[in-house]
């Protein structure tokens, strides 16, 4: 008959090999769920990018009649907005312009500037936008992560705001207003 000892140690070298063995298929799923992380931020940013190359982008000063081509026709006068209205959900994010008041973008994109101006006022520096998703009371997920930055990468080509350092946004100097955004 077995010792006591003998038994323990039996069920000691059992269970450690079962350990083990967790421990490399837990090392092998989280090397997987690593790479699978990073193949679905990729295919998050070439979306967002391909959005950015698609959205139309409106030429200050410019007509829909300069645009086409077409010159409007004799008598006609050619319809300018008297004042900008407030911006629908989904619309199109103008370019900046001295003059321009923020309240034709939307929500969103107003939350973000207000963030950055409050930065500003503060003399504190750019903004991640993983800082803008805890600063907004957001999950810091990539999918929230890259929305934003989306969002403030368009807002960079819009010339609403700058980015300094790549991921790292700030006012552009017009519109922090004298003495710059940077």
């Amino acid at each position: 008959m077995p010792s006591v000892v003998g038994l323990l140690e039996q069920r000691e070298i059992a269970a450690r090999r079962r350990v083990d063995g967790l421990v490399e298929e837990a090392d092998r799923i989280q090397a997987e769920l690593a790479v699978a992380e990073r193949e679905w931020q990729e295919w998050a940013i070439a979306r967002s990018r391909v959005g950015e190359v698609l959205a139309p982008v409106d030429e200050p000063g410019q007509s829909q009649a300069q645009a086409d081509g077409t010159a409007p026709a004799m008598g006609q006068a050619e319809e300018t907005p008297s004042a900008p209205t407030a911006a629908k959900v989904k619309s199109q994010v103008p370019v900046w312009r001295e003059g321009l008041d923020r309240s034709v973008l939307s929500v969103d994109y107003q939350r973000i500037l207000q963030a950055l101006a409050d930065r500003f006022r503060l003399h504190q520096g750019p903004l991640t936008c993983q800082e803008m998703a805890v600063l907004f009371g957001l999950d810091v997920v990539p999918a929230r992560v890259e929305a934003l930055r989306s969002k403030a990468k368009r807002l960079v080509a819009r010339g609403w705001l700058a980015e300094p350092a790549p991921g790292r946004f700030t006012l552009a100097a017009g519109v922090a207003g004298p003495g710059g955004g940077s």
